[in-house]
């Protein structure tokens, strides 16, 4: 039987690999987790689409601050020096190229890096397109949170998305609760593997060729500097 990490531990990874000095977006659901996990010695800006740069992480229950929430109606704090704005301006930062990553859910992503999370195109199934879209296009580095399978049994990393797309090629890592995954020309390649999962356990769980990925290529979040904006 494969490893599978909690869900806090994948978030911690993620805060992990997020560069310093980065502006980031946490899409709503599990990647809103990262904030309680970046480093206390770094500066990483968090934003939210809703109209606020600098979010912290979850506030205890007696400090709860019922105007001060993120873009999925969760309480949130704000650190020293933080910026509130209409959300039009909120969704020009994310439009505009000024995000250095992003963590968003997903149904599906397939290995050329599509991601398909706002709809399973059942009948009867609530649309939730929210700003993922903008974020999909927007961000210099696009992060997948996700279980590696569905409650069913069925990959979430497919070869092409059978759902329809948020967007288009726009995947760079995909986090799940069995390894990580990146996104290059060849495919899914596994960055790492957690517990006793091995490459070919991985393959025969998601239908997929797999490649292990390459110690030194270049993490496209660092790659993509801060200083640019």
């Amino acid at each position: 039987m494969t490893t599978r990490i909690p869900r806090a531990e994948l978030a911690a990874r993620i805060a992990a690999d997020i560069p310093e000095g980065s502006y980031v977006n946490l899409g709503i659901g599990a990647p809103t987790l990262v904030a309680n996990f970046l480093p206390a010695d770094q500066e990483i800006i968090l934003h939210t689409e809703n109209g606020l740069l600098g979010m912290g992480p979850a506030p205890a229950a007696d400090q709860v601050d019922p105007d001060l929430i993120n873009a999925g109606k969760q309480a949130v704090t704000a650190v020293a020096g933080a910026a509130y704005f209409h959300h039009a301006d909120s969704f020009g930062m994310m439009r505009g190229g000024h995000l250095d990553v992003c963590v968003l859910g997903a149904f599906q992503v397939s290995e050329r890096g599509d991601l398909a999370n706002w709809s399973t195109g059942e009948p009867g199934a609530i649309p939730a397109v929210g700003g993922a879209m903008d974020l999909a296009i927007g961000a210099k580095a696009v992060y997948v949170m996700t279980d590696l399978l569905t409650k069913t049994g069925e990959s979430k990393l497919v070869a092409a998305c059978s759902y329809p797309l948020t967007g288009v090629g726009c995947v760079t890592r995909v986090y799940t609760d069995h390894a990580i995954f990146d996104v290059t020309p060849e495919g899914f390649a596994v960055r790492e593997a957690f517990g006793d999962n091995t490459v070919a356990s991985l393959a025969e769980l998601t239908g997929l060729v797999l490649a292990g990925a390459d110690p030194t290529a270049t993490d496209a979040a660092s790659a993509a500097s801060p200083e640019e904006d």
